[in-house]
């Protein structure tokens, strides 16, 4: 992710997380860690006519990564994209030593729930009230070890 990727980011986050949706300064700031030794990993995926389809986002500081973000266009769920941006993070986060990944995830999206599940996540806690101003709890995930070949690589399906 460049930051002229952020224009068309910010119509899909707020198409796709329309009550908690990051703005574009959060979207700077997390660009502005992007540098080689920063603390960052920002990635698009793009359709063959260069639309923005889908983002992903890791901060790895310290041995320890966190997903930031995963979005996926909704005419693209479904289609194996999500599992790519995950594995690209997962691929990342084992390149820069993390000994572990962790992420949250609402507790009403059981189909998220079962792609990081997929790829060895395990539920780990919960933060009440995490996703504001709807007030949803945050599942708590976390990925031990993660490789530079994810679990699920091989059964991933990119469309």
């Amino acid at each position: 992710m460049r930051w002229w990727d952020i224009p068309p980011v910010m119509e899909l986050e707020l198409e796709l997380f329309p009550e908690d949706a990051w703005s574009a300064g959060m979207f700077w700031s997390e660009l502005a860690e992007t540098h080689p030794g920063g603390t960052r990993h920002f990635t698009v995926a793009t359709a063959p006519d260069g639309a923005i389809v889908g983002y992903a986002g890791l901060m790895a500081v310290a041995g320890e990564g966190d997903v930031q973000t995963i979005a996926v266009d909704v005419r693209h769920q479904g289609s194996g994209l999500g599992a790519a941006l995950l594995a690209d993070l997962i691929r990342e986060a084992a390149r820069r030593g993390c000994t572990e990944l962790l992420l949250e995830v609402r507790v009403d999206n059981p189909r998220a729930q079962r792609l990081y599940e997929r790829f060895g996540f395990e539920p780990v806690g919960i933060r009440r009230g995490y996703y504001q101003p709807a007030n949803v709890d945050a599942l708590v995930m976390r990925l031990d070890h993660p490789s530079i070949e994810p679990k699920d690589l091989k059964e991933t399906r990119h469309g």
